[in-house]
């Protein structure tokens, strides 16, 4: 049940219906674009450089398998190709296409205007305290770079 306007939301509450919030807007942003949800996820993962299958799983937080059959129908539709390592003839990196590099330009950018207006109430120094606050948690917890900063700054990939 919905508290009323002006109480205030535990830290756990707010988190968790805030991942559910900025995960719906995804999933509508990527059904728009004709994608799933983690196919969309895996080509924004890409927009920086290729990645080889193992940091792609941990990325992802993906079983082998699981990956493998996401890159397999990203790949049918020619969003994503596999090409070899340089560093290690036996292994593959997966990489955007010409068309997945195309879609994904598209779909991150709406994707980041839906979420930019989800706090659209605050005021600019709330949303710079929530962005610092949030980024924070984001770092302390050493998540993976997974989507790159809508300004068009890549973060490092940790290689």
């Amino acid at each position: 049940m919905a508290k009323p306007q002006g109480q205030q939301m535990s830290v756990v509450a707010a988190l968790v219906r805030s991942s559910f919030l900025v995960n719906a807007v995804y999933a509508a942003s990527s059904r728009e674009y004709g994608l799933t949800p983690q196919q969309g996820q895996l080509l924004c993962v890409l927009m920086p450089g290729p990645y080889g299958m193992s940091e792609l799983g941990a990325m992802l937080g993906l079983a082998k398998s699981s990956l493998t059959g996401l890159v397999d129908r990203t790949a049918q539709r020619g969003l994503v190709r596999r090409e070899p390592d340089p560093e290690d003839g036996r292994a593959v990196r997966i990489a955007l296409t010409p068309e997945g590099a195309e879609l994904v330009e598209e779909f991150y950018a709406e994707t980041c205007r839906r979420v930019e207006d989800l706090p659209a109430g605050l005021g600019d120094d709330e949303r710079r305290l929530l962005a610092e606050l949030l980024g924070r948690v984001v770092l302390d917890n050493e998540v993976p770079v997974v989507f790159v900063e809508p300004d068009g700054e890549t973060a490092s990939h940790g290689r």
